[in-house]
């Protein structure tokens, strides 16, 4: 367990960072190197003491050594040049391992300030290798402030979600393991403390001997595209004590070179992002996609031995998206592997992101055992869902868990598993929703659960603004409404409308709006909503709003509340493309699905949501006239 002291060092050291150092992962990549570098410094240290030599500080890299850095006569920008040329030449250092050297591989120092970096350095010289079995755990609760590269669809997974997924998965200490996008190996780290737990007499471990420790040294196996990815999971594996690792840098979906590899146990978080133009994947999957997430499902399913198990963390729209690829990816794995489907909280990867997700249990063994699957709803973690995600008593996952190893066992009777046939969700297009189960109180069109968006509504844009073409705005005419004229409650602000001319709205007729027009956000702030009222008419918009204009009997109120949700808003982490600005295309807009009830249905729905707006408005007046009355109280008090 992570001790206070090591946690205020590892606070300490990203607070001296971060003035120089804003972005959490060069911050952890400089603590690694200042780390690593010392730890060799000890280790060269204790063969001295011991009667043996110096390895690491050694030859030509004898003047780079700790002690030569800390000496009081060697001025701050002396430190500063030892310690870049060292860090920056170590990787060619014959005399380290070849961990050690895939760990400064690409490695520099990215600022230049003499105090920053005596700050620094004495900090890392409180840290030492005699004590790494505490070091583990700093290293993972330094690594928890990466966050996320949202722009990649990667978020770092909660430990205490890792652990729930591999408590359910069981890895065994003769099993191999993999994570075909490790990230920090989390997953691998979590597997190895979990053996290590299930083979435990009084000590922690007591009960593996040291050709099992061995061997599970070799099972754990991890990949991941990115460098920076392999060399956090290096760093990771070495300080949980494993001396080599066996993490490789390789494109899980567009390399062959370990197609022929198969595990026991796949545990993933794989990412959801697929790069414009999608995925170039090769022609050994069962599935046919560009989409990351159902590539990696495909290969993970794939990858597994025939007593194979998983747990996957996907995004929401695997379980429902409509489409060959999509429904053939979910028939696959409900006859080859699927077992179970668990819900989490939306707010389970805060502060980083609000992206919904649940998670897969393969187990190919019991999927051929068991005529249905079995769903859960986490609703309660243990953790609020505010950015601080600080604890609380309502945790539904130590259910979940008993519930489940029931579920094993053979048992039926559940709280919160809900068991729903295969032959059931085979008629439901193999959609892996469990409310797509339950009763509704409303029949939905052609008894569908789901349907596209682009079946129901016309979809418009016209991909220009009236300045690329010479027209320019004007003091008065036609209104032009752009991103920036709707509010955060889906109301355009009408002070500050464009206008254009009347020619130049007629030439842009493909863009003219109606009444009940829904303008969509397709680039910058996606998902950007609202709908046209009667009163800004006649009016044009521009290419970053998309026209969504319902077809006869659909309410486009009703379309409108559907697409501000927040499962929309998950359809479209899947969807979109672009680094510096996200954009979607008219197709993505086209290929979102939503429930379609009856016309009566849709009315009865939103008589619903109308009495809770009003509620929300009369609460929000009343909170208004409350804080107005405590300020007038304060105030009053300088009237004494």
């Amino acid at each position: 367990m992570l001790d206070d002291v090591t946690k205020k060092r590892i606070n300490s050291l990203r607070q001296i960072l971060v003035g120089k150092l804003p972005d959490p992962k060069a911050q952890v990549e400089q603590i690694t190197n200042g780390l690593i570098y010392k730890f060799m410094n000890d280790m060269d240290e204790q063969s001295v003491s011991m009667g043996g030599k110096s390895t690491y500080f050694s030859g030509k890299f004898q003047k780079y050594s700790w002690k030569n850095l800390l000496d009081t006569k060697t001025s701050g920008v002396e430190k500063i040049k030892l310690f870049s040329e060292a860090i920056e030449q170590m990787y060619t250092n014959e005399n380290l391992p070849e961990l050690f050297r895939e760990i400064f591989k690409n490695s520099f120092l990215p600022f230049k300030d003499p105090s920053t970096f005596n700050m620094f350095l004495k900090e890392i010289n409180e840290f030492h290798y005699s004590n790494s079995e505490k070091l583990g755990d700093a290293f993972e609760y330094l690594l928890s402030f990466m966050g996320s590269q949202g722009d990649a669809g990667q978020f770092r997974t909660p430990r205490h979600i890792i652990d729930f997924i591999t408590e359910i998965v069981n890895p065994q200490k003769n099993e191999t393991v993999l994570d075909p996008a490790c990230g920090t190996a989390g997953f691998l780290i979590s597997a190895y403390k979990h053996i290590l737990k299930q083979n435990t007499k009084k000590n922690l471990g007591d009960g593996l001997t040291a050709s099992d420790r061995k061997k599970i040294g070799e099972n754990l196996n991890g990949y991941d595209i990115s460098p920076d990815m392999v060399k956090m999971s290096l760093v990771n594996m070495y300080l949980h004590k494993f001396t080599n690792p066996k993490i490789n840098e390789y494109d899980t979906l567009s390399s062959e070179d370990r197609w022929n590899e198969y595990y026991d146990v796949v545990l993933a978080n794989p990412p959801f992002f697929s790069p414009k133009g999608g995925i170039t994947p090769h022609n050994r999957f069962g599935v046919k996609s560009t989409k990351a997430e159902v590539l990696f499902i495909d290969y993970i399913n794939e990858h597994l031995k025939p007593n194979g198990r998983s747990g996957i963390i996907v995004p929401e729209g695997i379980l429902y998206n409509i489409g060959g690829t999509f429904e053939k990816l979910r028939k696959k794995i409900v006859n080859e592997s699927l077992i179970g489907v668990i819900s989490l909280p939306s707010g389970v990867f805060n502060p980083y992101a609000n992206v919904k997700t649940s998670i897969l249990i393969l187990d190919k063994l019991r999927n051929k055992e068991k005529n249905s699957i079995f769903f859960a709803s986490i609703n309660n973690d243990g953790f609020d869902l505010g950015a601080q995600r600080n604890p609380i008593d309502l945790n539904d996952i130590p259910i979940i868990l008993k519930e489940i190893s029931d579920y094993k066992n053979g048992n039926d009777k559940f709280n919160k598993l809900k068991l729903i046939s295969k032959e059931k969700i085979k008629q439901k297009n193999y959609t892996l929703l469990q409310r797509n189960y339950e009763n509704l109180d409303f029949e939905l069109i052609n008894n569908k659960s789901l349907i596209k968006l682009g079946d129901i509504c016309e979809i418009i844009t016209k991909g220009t603004t009236p300045t690329t073409l010479g027209f320019k705005f004007e003091q008065k005419g036609i209104n032009f409404i752009k991103i920036e004229n709707i509010d955060s409650k889906g109301n355009i602000k009408t002070d500050n409308l464009k206008k254009i001319s009347k020619e130049c709205h007629s030439h842009f007729k493909r863009s003219q709006l109606r009444e009940n027009d829904i303008l969509f956000s397709i680039a910058g702030s996606l998902g950007t909503i609202c709908i046209v009222p009667k009163s800004v008419i006649p009016c044009n918009t521009n290419q970053a709003l998309a026209i969504i204009r319902v077809k006869k009997d659909i309410n486009p109120i009703f379309i409108y509340k559907l697409l501000s949700s927040n499962s929309i808003l998950n359809q479209i982490q899947s969807k979109k493309v672009g680094f510096a600005q996200f954009n979607l295309s008219l197709n993505d807009i086209k290929e979102l699905v939503v429930p379609l009830p009856s016309v009566v249905g849709q009315n009865d729905i939103l008589e619903k949501i109308s009495k809770y707006e009003n509620t929300i408005l009369e609460n929000e007046k009343k909170i208004d006239k409350n804080k107005d009355e405590i300020n007038e109280l304060i105030n009053s008090l300088w009237n004494i």
